[in-house]
């Protein structure tokens, strides 16, 4: 019997199939889109991370499971594919951003930070012995004068964006992002745009007990995150709106269905 063709280049991340590609490397990626929602928001004064985080269990506890973290002062970043691998990046990352504090005597730059996370994933698709880390992570911070926002691949690709989104709920939120999106938008307008792109890529199932906000403005360089309580505000807006809008929509088809009547008669 025959093999299929890439049966034989996906035993090694070493090895190319004849049309250039890694299959590790995508089957990895494939992890990344298994993964829950996260997503990412450039404002004017600040950048924004949202994650929705799926409880499979009512029995399990939401806060024990953990997908926005904190790196630096000025950055944090949210994740999306495997738990354990973003963990080990998260650990790896806190550590670089201290080696700069003790050798420069500066804060680590955003973009230094993210670079030096895509090197260090890029080595694990180059050597035996090893598998690519099955988790891209969005890197947010700020800098001297801007806001940025990165994301980084299992592959070591790195990409900045002014919003973007990965996991399972990607191509509904960035179909919002890509209607809807305003690089002059403040972080309170960013905040309510990534929710309202998660409750189109959630299907209108969006609870505040399972989602993680973290913000980190211009103003303060500090990231932090969002309370229970700030959460739930602005989730009820949300939810509030797309009610009002239901119901409009409700309104205006009776009313079409009411002239339709009409005019028949």
């Amino acid at each position: 019997m025959q093999m299929a063709p890439q049966m034989g280049y996906d035993r090694a991340i070493t090895v190319f199939s004849p049309d250039g590609r890694l299959f590790q490397v995508e089957y990895a990626r494939e992890a990344v889109k298994r993964g829950t929602t996260a997503v990412g928001v450039k404002a004017k004064d600040g950048v924004v991370l949202l994650v929705d985080k799926r409880i499979t269990s009512r029995l399990i506890e939401a806060e024990s499971i953990e997908k926005i973290f904190q790196i630096d002062d000025h950055i944090g970043a949210a994740t999306s594919g495997l738990v354990a691998d973003a963990r080990a990046l998260v650990d790896r990352s806190r550590v670089e951003s201290q080696v700069n504090k003790v050798s420069y005597d500066e804060p680590i730059g955003v973009e230094v930070l993210a670079k030096k996370i895509c090197d260090h994933k890029q080595t694990y698709t180059q050597y035996g012995g090893v598998r690519p880390y099955g988790t891209a992570l969005l890197i947010a911070g700020v800098d001297d004068h801007s806001p940025r926002l990165f994301e980084t691949d299992p592959s070591g690709a790195l990409l900045e964006y002014k919003a973007t989104a990965i996991g399972a709920g990607r191509n509904a939120v960035v179909e919002v992002f890509e209607k809807d999106y305003n690089s002059d938008m403040d972080i309170e307008a960013a905040i309510i745009l990534g929710l309202d792109a998660l409750y189109n890529a959630a299907e209108g199932k969006l609870d505040s007990a399972t989602l993680e906000v973290g913000t980190v403005t211009l103003e303060h360089k500090q990231f932090r995150k969002l309370t229970s309580d700030e959460v739930e505000s602005y989730v009820s807006q949300i939810v509030e709106k797309h009610k009002e809008s239901e119901k409009a929509e409700e309104t205006d088809e009776k009313n079409d269905d009411e002239s339709k009547d009409e005019n028949e008669e």
